[in-house]
């Protein structure tokens, strides 16, 4: 018999210490990425960003207090990950993880959107 997956709770912290207002899954996502500067952040990763100063020469203008802040979150919930820059080099860079992935269809349906709703808007990915 195979093992049951657990139920969420409402206010019950997951291994990543995260506490849910409820258990629906939308109120969840918007948790983690319903600000808005965040889904910019992974926008951003999906166009090949991977440095804090790539981020921070969006359009948009994400203050640095803000960005560390999101991008300290992602990571915390496995959207992110840290890796070197470069072979040898000290700097540190973000990558999306299979989680961070799995964004990519909800940053493209939120593009597709705003491409037909939205006027005078034009995008950087297909």
């Amino acid at each position: 018999m195979p093992a049951s997956k657990p139920k969420p709770s409402a206010r019950v912290a997951s291994a990543r210490s995260v506490v849910r207002r409820s258990p629906c899954p939308v109120a969840c996502a918007l948790d983690l990425f319903g600000d808005r500067w965040t889904l910019l952040v992974v926008r951003d990763l999906i166009l090949g960003k991977t440095r804090f100063k790539d981020f921070l020469s969006s359009p948009e203008g994400i203050p640095t207090n803000i960005l560390a802040d999101r991008l300290k979150r992602l990571l915390e919930q496995g959207v992110v990950t840290r890796v070197n820059d470069a072979e040898g080099s000290r700097h540190r860079a973000y990558q999306l993880t299979d989680k961070g992935c799995a964004l990519l269809p909800v940053v493209k349906a939120m593009k597709d959107w705003g491409l037909v709703w939205e006027k005078g808007t034009r995008a950087a990915f297909g």
